[in-house]
C-alpha cells in the first residue's frame, strides 16, 4: 500500500512542529559534541569515525535483545532490556560497556519495513541514553558471551511526539587493532510510544485458528465397535502438555479473538476419547493410550468457546484454490465442498455445544482470484477472508482501508492486513527473534492507527497452523495490543458488517495473478479423479447395506480429508492417503462376494444349479440380485431364457445358496456366468464363470430304450403264457390231483419285476449355510465404518 505520510492532507500543529525541531536538534547534538567529549584532536577523531563507518566494525560483537519490557511503555514506566553479547571477532574486546540509543520516530509503515531489514550493523545512528544507565562489560575474549540487563526510566529516553521510535542496544569498546572507543555491535528494534489514548482507535479483529494435519484414516478395526485407526500419534502430542494445540488453546482463552476451527480436528480428538488404534509403519496396529488427554483438551475447549464467536471451516479444511483450479475439471468434485460444509456445522454443534458460523471461506494465505471466489461461494459462503498482498490497493490510498470490501454478487471480501498477519512466521524459538517480532508487530499496528483520523476495522489472519513458539509470540503481542491505547478488539462479524471504505479497491485479481509458489503446492486433477472413483464405488456399495449411514459418513469424511489444505507440499503423503481410502473401501466391498465354483456336470433334461453368496460384513445386505447367464441359451436355458435374476438378502456373517433351474437341449460343455447386481443393474463385485458339462439323454435314444424295454415286456409275457399252457397240458395228461397239490402246481413261479425307467440323475443342491451368526447389535454413533 502506498503511504506517503502519517496524516495525509493534514499539517502538524505548531506544538508538534516545535517538538519535532527540538527532537532533531537533540539527536544531532551528541554527534557534534562527540569529538569534544573525548578530548581528541580533529585528526584523532577522524580515525574512530572511519572505523565506526566500517560495517564490519559494528558487527564484531553480536548483540541480542532477548526481552524488552514493557513492549509499549507509557509515562512513568521503566524500560528494561535484557540480552547478551557475543564476541564474534578474532581479538579480545576491552574497556567495553553496553547502553541504549534512541533514534528519531518513523514516518510510515514502509519506513518500519525498511528499518527491520537493517536491524544490525551499519552506522550507530540515534542518541546515547545517559551513561549512568549503561552496563560495563568484562573483557570479552573471542567467542565469549555475557548477559546484560539495562533499566532506564522512560522519561530518560526523552521521547518526543507520539509515534514509533528506533531503540538500540549498542556495545562500545576497544580491540588491540583499534585501541579507541568505538561501537562494535548493535541491535535495533522498535519502541511504540502512545502514552495517551488515541483520538480514534483502530478496531482490530484477530483470527485464532485451531487446525491440524489429517490423522484419522477411513480404516477401522475388525471388531464389532469398528475402532478408529490413526496414521500416527502426532495429534496426541499436539494436544498434550507443551504441544502446539495445547498452547493454542490455553493462550487463546486469555485473548479476545475469534476462534476458527476445523471440525475434522474436533472429530479426531473426539475419536481419541474412546478406544483407538495407531497404525505403525509396518502396518501393525497398536493401542492408543491418550484417552484422558483427549477428554481434557475437549473439555477445556468447550469451556473456552462458551459465549464466544466460533467460525467453522468446511470439514477437513478443503483446499479452495486446488478445487477451483483443478477440481472443477472433474464432475462431482464441488458436491464434496457442500457436504463438508454441512458436516462442519453438525460436528461443531455436537462436540462443542455451540452453533458455529459457516459463512466464511478462507483460501490459503488469503490469495484469491475469480475462480476461487466462485468455488467458495458455491457452498454457501458469502464472506471470503483474503489478504492485502493478494487483493492489493490500486487507488493510491495514503492509508490502510478497512477490511470489508464488496466484490460483487452479494459477496464480501475481508482483507486481512498482510504485515500484521505474517509478523510471526519463521523461527520463533529464540528469545531474540520472538522479541523483535513482537516489537515490529506493535510498531506496524501503531503506525497503521496514526495514518488517518478515520475509523477503520482491521483484520489479522495469521498462518493456519502456528508452531508452539509462534503461538506464544503471537499471544504476547496480542496481549499488549489489546491493552494498548491505539487499538480496540472487535468481533469478526462486526468487521464484516463495517461500512466499506469508498476508496478501497474491490477488484479481485485475475487468475494469472495467483502466486505461482502457491499453485505448485495444489492438488492435481488426477487427485480429484481418484476421489470421484472412490465416490462411485461408495455409491454402489451403500445401496446394498441395511444401514448405509454407518459407511457413508466415515467414507464421506475421508474424502473430505483427501481434499484438505494440510496436504500442500506433501504430494507423496496425500497420494498414499487417497490410495489407502480407496483400497480399504474395495476391501469392504469384497466382503460381499460370490463363492468360486468348479465345473458342474448335468445329466437329464433339467437340473438345478446352486450359486453361493457370502456376506462377511457386520451388517445385513439387501437390495442385491444375482444374475446367472448361459453362454449358449439354445443348448442350456436358465429359467425361461439365457439368463435369470434372483433377489438376494444375506444376514451378517452368513452365506446363502441361490438355486437356478436349467433346461438342457443338447449335450456338451457350456460356460455360465454369475454376477451380483444392484437394484439399478449396476455390477457389484467380480463376476465368476464356471463350465457346465451337459450329458442329457436325447429323445431318439429314449425311443430306442423304450422300444427295447417294450420287447423285453412282450418276451416275458410270451414266456409266461407258454409256461401256463404247458402246466395245463401236463394236468390233462396226469389226470385229477389233490386240490391242494393242484393248487400248488397251478401257482406260477415268482414273476420277474417289470423293468422301469431309470430315474434321471439330479445335481445335488448346496445345503443352506449354517454359519453361526455374528453379533448384529448396532455400533456406537460417530465416524465408524460398519463392516
Amino acid at each position: 500500500m502506498a503511504e506517503a505520510a502519517d496524516f495525509p492532507g493534514m499539517s502538524p500543529s505548531p506544538a508538534r512542529r516545535l517538538l519535532r525541531r527540538t527532537g532533531a536538534a537533540l539527536a544531532a547534538a551528541p554527534l557534534l559534541a562527540a569529538p569534544l567529549l573525548s578530548g581528541a584532536t580533529t585528526a584523532q577523531a577522524a580515525a574512530p569515525a572511519a572505523a565506526t563507518a566500517d560495517a564490519t566494525g559494528t558487527s564484531t560483537v553480536a548483540v541480542a535483545v532477548n526481552q524488552l519490557s514493557p513492549s509499549a511503555p507509557t509515562e512513568g514506566d521503566t524500560l528494561t532490556v535484557t540480552g547478551k553479547v557475543t564476541n564474534n571477532g578474532k581479538q579480545a574486546v576491552t574497556d567495553a560497556y553496553i547502553g541504549l540509543r534512541v533514534g528519531t520516530s518513523y514516518n510510515g509503515r514502509m519506513a518500519v519495513d525498511d528499518a527491520a531489514k537493517n536491524s544490525t550493523g551499519g552506522y550507530p545512528d540515534g542518541t546515547d541514553v545517559a551513561s549512568k544507565y549503561a552496563e560495563k562489560v568484562a573483557t570479552l575474549k573471542p567467542g565469549a558471551t555475557q548477559d546484560f540487563t539495562l533499566s532506564v526510566p522512560v522519561k530518560a529516553l526523552h521521547l518526543g511526539a507520539d509515534g514509533v521510535y528506533q531503540i538500540s542496544a549498542a556495545l562500545k569498546g576497544q580491540t588491540a587493532s583499534a585501541p579507541y572507543p568505538q561501537t562494535l555491535g548493535i541491535q535495533r528494534t522498535f519502541l511504540p510510544w502512545q502514552p495517551d489514548a488515541a483520538g480514534t482507535r483502530t478496531k482490530t479483529t484477530v483470527l485464532w485458528p485451531l487446525i491440524s494435519d489429517t490423522g484419522l484414516t477411513a480404516e477401522t478395526g475388525t471388531d464389532e465397535q469398528q475402532t478408529p485407526v490413526f496414521t500416527n500419534d502426532d495429534l496426541a502430542k499436539e494436544i498434550g502438555p507443551g504441544g502446539r494445540l495445547q498452547q493454542m488453546l490455553s493462550l487463546g482463552r486469555t485473548l479476545d479473538v475469534t476462534w476458527v476451527i476445523d471440525p475434522d480436528l474436533l472429530a479426531s480428538v473426539d475419536a481419541m476419547t474412546e478406544t483407538y488404534k495407531i497404525k505403525e509403519a509396518n502396518g501393525k496396529l497398536t493401542s492408543g493410550k491418550d484417552q484422558a488427554r483427549a477428554k481434557e483438551w475437549l473439555n477445556d475447549l468447550q469451556a473456552a468457546v462458551q459465549g464466544q464467536k466460533v467460525v467453522t471451516l468446511p470439514f477437513a479444511d478443503p483446499d479452495l484454490a486446488s478445487l477451483a483450479h483443478s477440481g472443477t475439471k472433474v464432475t462431482g468434485s464441488l458436491s464434496h465442498l457442500k457436504d463438508a460444509t454441512d458436516a462442519a456445522v453438525l460436528t461443531v454443534d455436537t462436540i462443542l455445544h455451540v452453533t458455529p458460523d459457516a459463512s466464511y471461506a478462507w483460501p490459503v494465505e488469503g490469495a484469491v482470484d475469480p475462480d476461487i471466489v466462485k468455488v467458495a461461494t458455491s457452498a454457501g459462503s458469502d464472506k471470503i477472508i483474503a489478504r492485502s498482498d493478494s487483493l492489493q490497493e490500486t487507488n493510491k490510498l495514503q492509508y490502510t482501508p478497512s477490511a470489508a470490501r464488496p466484490i460483487g454478487g452479494g459477496t464480501t471480501a475481508l482483507v486481512a492486513d498482510a504485515r500484521l498477519s505474517t509478523a510471526f512466521q519463521g523461527d520463533m524459538t529464540g528469545a531474540e527473534s520472538s522479541t523483535l517480532a513482537v516489537q515490529r508487530f506493535l510498531a506496524q499496528s501503531l503506525m497503521l492507527d496514526r495514518q488517518t483520523d478515520q475509523q477503520r476495522s482491521v483484520l489479522i489472519a495469521p498462518q493456519r497452523m502456528p508452531t508452539a513458539s509462534q503461538a506464544q509470540t503471537m499471544a504476547k503481542a496480542l496481549a499488549v495490543l489489546q491493552g494498548s491505547t491505539w487499538s480496540q478488539s472487535q468481533s469478526l462479524s462486526d468487521t464484516a458488517a463495517a461500512k466499506p471504505d469508498p476508496g478501497a479497491t474491490t477488484r479481485v485479481p485475475s487468475t494469472r495473478a495467483y502466486p505461482s509458489k502457491l499453485r505448485k503446492q495444489e492438488l492435481p486433477q488426477s487427485a480429484y479423479e481418484q476421489i470421484q472413483a472412490t465416490q462411485r464405488e461408495l455409491e454402489n456399495f451403500k445401496v446394498v447395506l441395511t444401514d448405509e449411514s454407518r459407511v457413508v459418513t466415515p467414507f464421506g469424511r475421508a474424502m473430505d480429508r483427501e481434499m484438505s489444505t494440510s496436504w500442500r507440499g506433501g504430494t507423496a503423503a496425500s497420494d498414499g492417503f487417497r490410495t489407502g481410502v480407496s483400497e480399504y473401501l474395495k476391501g469392504l466391498t469384497d466382503q460381499v462376494s460370490l463363492i468360486e465354483k468348479s465345473q458342474v456336470k448335468l445329466s437329464g433334461r433339467s437340473a438345478t444349479i446352486p450359486v453361493s453368496v457370502q456376506n462377511n460384513l457386520w451388517q445385513d445386505v439387501d437390495h442385491l440380485k444375482l444374475r446367472l447367464t448361459s453362454d449358449n441359451g439354445t443348448r442350456l436355458k436358465i429359467g425361461d431364457g439365457a439368463s435369470q435374476d434372483q433377489v438376494v438378502t444375506i444376514a451378517s456373517g452368513h452365506s446363502q445358496s441361490v438355486k437356478f433351474t436349467t433346461t438342457a437341449k443338447a449335450t456338451g460343455p457350456v460356460w455360465v456366468y454369475a454376477q451380483l447386481l444392484t437394484e439399478d443393474n449396476q455390477p457389484y463385485g467380480k463376476q465368476i464363470a464356471f463350465q457346465v458339462d451337459v450329458t442329457e439323454v436325447t429323445p431318439t435314444v429314449m425311443l430306442v430304450i423304450a422300444g427295447g424295454v417294450l420287447l423285453l415286456v412282450l418276451a416275458g409275457f410270451r414266456m409266461y403264457t407258454q409256461r401256463k399252457r404247458a402246466v395245463a397240458a401236463k394236468a390233462v395228461a396226469n389226470g385229477p390231483q389233490d386240490d391242494s397239490e393242484a393248487a400248488a402246481e397251478a401257482e406260477p413261479e415268482d414273476e420277474p419285476a417289470a423293468p422301469t425307467r431309470a430315474d434321471v440323475p439330479q445335481q445335488p443342491s448346496d445345503p443352506t449355510a449354517d454359519t453361526t451368526s455374528e453379533s448384529t447389535a448396532p455400533s456406537s454413533t460417530g465416524e465408524r465404518v460398519d463392516r
